[in-house]
């Protein structure tokens, strides 16, 4: 056997999100209309590397979990979308505790930015932390990358699971009116543990906001927003 190649990547940009800790990140790509900014370093702000993206609708952003590095690796992991206790090998999971810790996410591309300090691409979906290392950026390709009769596991057990929420109009309009939509598209996807459901009050930071929340069966009810 091949002895194991030393190799190794380094980050070409940096993304900005509204996220600013891992609770309440959707549990996908695409599950909430906010924007992102991936900002390229300067050694990768060249215009001509980002000649013909502009045709494409969507883009794969390949990037390091950089907040879950560990010494060790485990073999077995348990899913939230399982309830929390379930084991099922890494290998069928996109748990960020990986041998090597990179995530992949499909956002919609909405514009490119040129300007005289560098370069920067403005995307839809992102469901990453706020200042996450992008280590690679390709095209979306829908005739290789869309398959329609694809099979999902167990993640297809609940992929059509939204909470209500209730978010009084008092407390909503505290948020930034362009943020609104997707905070409510992140809140309806339940950013709880899937193994929690005591009625617990929760917290959590968006953008430059804490919120405080509570679930009453199919429903999230906002009990409080303050600005950080």
């Amino acid at each position: 056997m091949r002895e194991q190649d030393e190799w190794s990547v380094k980050p070409i940009a940096y993304i900005q999100t509204d996220f600013k800790e891992k609770f309440g990140i959707p549990r996908q790509s695409g599950r909430a209309k906010l924007l992102g900014k991936v900002v390229f370093l300067p050694e990768y702000a060249r215009k001509e590397a980002f000649r013909a993206l502009d045709g494409f609708s969507h883009v794969w952003l390949l990037f390091d979990f950089s907040k879950a590095h560990k010494a060790e690796w485990s073999a077995t992991v348990r899913p939230p979308r399982l309830g929390g206790n379930t084991r099922v090998g890494v290998f069928a999971s996109r748990s960020p505790f990986r041998p090597n810790p990179i995530g992949l996410s499909c956002v919609k591309l909405i514009k490119i930015e040129f300007t005289p300090t560098g370069v920067s691409l403005i995307v839809e979906g992102a469901d990453l932390l706020d200042g996450t290392p992008i280590l690679d950026v390709k095209p979306y390709l829908p005739h290789a990358d869309c398959v329609l009769d694809a099979v999902g596991g167990y993640a297809d057990e609940r992929k059509n699971y939204r909470l209500q929420v209730e978010f009084p109009t008092a407390l909503l309009e505290r948020i930034e009116e362009e943020k609104r939509a997707g905070l409510i598209e992140c809140l309806a996807d339940d950013p709880r543990p899937s193994y929690q459901d005591d009625g617990r009050e929760y917290g959590m930071r968006f953008a430059e906001y804490n919120l405080r929340f509570q679930v009453k069966g199919d429903t999230l009810i906002v009990l409080s927003v303050e600005e950080v």
